[in-house]
């Protein structure tokens, strides 16, 4: 069973034992066959040479070849197995090609060559033996050999049938080798498959992905990239802690932050951190679009956000929550350092800099519910998302003020036939993304919104005339 703990022992050691075994097997029939043809007088006592040879080659090509099963095991493997039908041919017509012993030899050569190889493989060996018997004519020459004696035929037969039998065993016990060597690495994989499944949820997909193709080691370096770097926080979030339950206020939040980083993976964003209900992205590493299109990603990703904020406020507010929470955003574009810091032991892939820095202050800069951008991102992504200078800001760390701009929306959501509608009042609110609503779902939602109009309109006719009757009084 020590062949099944590695599976580069099973090759670099069963194999090479076992091809040695069936040599000294195969030779041995060989060595025998000549012997006992010497004592009966069929062979020559000159053929005693190839008994000799028949005895001492195995062990030769055992020690001689092991340097090279080290270095290219499959290559010296192919190379031994046509030495032994190079052999074979010239041990047949050595002695002079009897033509029962010939088709015994070959029965078992041939076993032995379908065994070890492919088709391939087989037809080549069949070659290189009738090389090897073509050049053993040529240099002993030919003559009719006469009947081979019964006993020299049984003793021969019986030596192959070994051969056959002990090769089959061995191969047969192979193949159940394999097949507990394969259902072992099978358990293996599916455990290494689960346990890097639970390793990747502490870092960024993407970083996972990379580590985990060979594109990026796990070690300690850094490089000089551009990125959008995003951060994001919920205001009063802190304060409400204080009024929920501990259990209560942990659900809300790992929904929160589940949702928002569903959203980040959409666009393509590499999540570095959580930082309490705070959150890190960025743009531009491991995988780059390009700036341009890193910074609309960005960009996007933030409008999305703000927009699913408003369904979670809803959400939360069914199930008794009266504090209408709202994110703050901020985006910048910059140079940073990007990789991995910290120990050989314990690392983290993260982002270090000044444009980092810049991105945390304008989150911080941020009203509830708005996104700030840097002059960078707005030049980025002007043509396509609409953006109100909001003056400038004095930043820590920056020498001059800092200009402002606040993302409003898509351009295409704020033109003549907008896409994306919300508005919200005292006993009122309306969420619409008209172009995610189903085709078969539109009817319906234009009946409520006119049912909704009707009923608003009538109670205003309704009350003004009770209105009027008062003032009289």
């Amino acid at each position: 069973m020590s062949s099944l703990q590695d599976p580069s022992h099973f090759s670099e050691t069963t194999l090479p034992k076992q091809d040695y075994m069936a040599r000294i097997l195969g030779y041995g029939v060989a060595a025998v066959t000549v012997t006992v043809g010497v004592l009966m007088g069929y062979f020559e006592q000159s053929t005693m040479a190839v008994t000799v040879i028949a005895i001492l080659y195995p062990h030769l090509v055992y020690v001689l070849s092991r340097p090279f099963r080290v270095r290219r095991a499959y290559t010296t493997r192919q190379f031994l197995i046509h030495g032994d039908a190079i052999l074979c041919g010239v041990f047949l017509g050595y002695i002079q090609l009897p033509i029962e012993l010939t088709v015994l030899f070959m029965i078992m050569i041939n076993s032995s060559f379908i065994i070890v190889g492919s088709f391939t493989a087989w037809a080549f060996c069949i070659i290189s033996m009738i090389s090897g018997t073509a050049a053993s004519v040529l240099v002993f020459g030919h003559e009719t050999p006469p009947p081979v004696p019964l006993e020299l035929f049984l003793t021969c037969g019986f030596g192959v049938g070994m051969h056959l039998a002990i090769s089959a065993f061995n191969s047969n016990r192979q193949a159940r080798d394999l097949i507990l060597l394969k259902q072992k690495f099978q358990g293996q994989v599916e455990r290494f498959q689960a346990l890097s499944h639970q390793v990747s949820k502490y870092v960024a997909p993407q970083v996972w992905e990379s580590i985990f193709s060979g594109r990026r080691q796990a070690k300690l370096e850094t490089q000089r990239k551009k990125l959008v770097i995003f951060f994001s926080d919920i205001v009063g979030f802190s304060s409400l802690s204080e009024q929920m339950e501990a259990e209560a206020f942990t659900d809300l939040l790992n929904q929160y932050l589940t949702d928002m980083s569903r959203i980040a993976l959409k666009y393509g964003g590499t999540i570095d951190k959580f930082i309490g209900d705070g959150m890190m992205i960025f743009f531009g590493d491991p995988k780059s679009k390009g700036t341009k299109r890193d910074a609309l990603a960005c960009v996007s990703m933030a409008i999305e956000m703000r927009r699913h904020m408003l369904k979670l406020r809803k959400q939360w507010a069914e199930h008794g929550m009266t504090a209408p929470l709202q994110i703050r955003m901020g985006i910048n574009t910059g140079y940073c350092t990007v990789g991995n810091f910290g120990t050989e032991s314990r690392m983290d892939y993260t982002i270090i800099g000044k444009e980092v820095n810049l991105a945390s202050r304008l989150e911080s800069e941020a009203e509830p519910g708005e996104i700030l951008v840097s002059h960078e991102t707005y030049a980025l992504i002007k043509d396509k998302i609409i953006c109100r200078q909001r003056g400038s800001a004095m930043v820590k760390g920056f020498r001059d003020p800092v200009p402002l701009y606040q993302v409003m929306d898509y351009r295409r959501d704020l033109g003549s036939n907008p896409s994306f509608m919300n508005h919200e009042s005292e006993g009122f609110s309306l969420y619409l993304e008209s172009d995610k609503v189903r085709d078969e779902d539109r009817d319906k939602v234009a009946d409520a919104l006119e049912k909704a109009a009707t009923k608003l309109r009538s109670q205003g006719i309704v009350q003004k005339p009770i209105a009027k009757a008062a003032d009289l009084h």
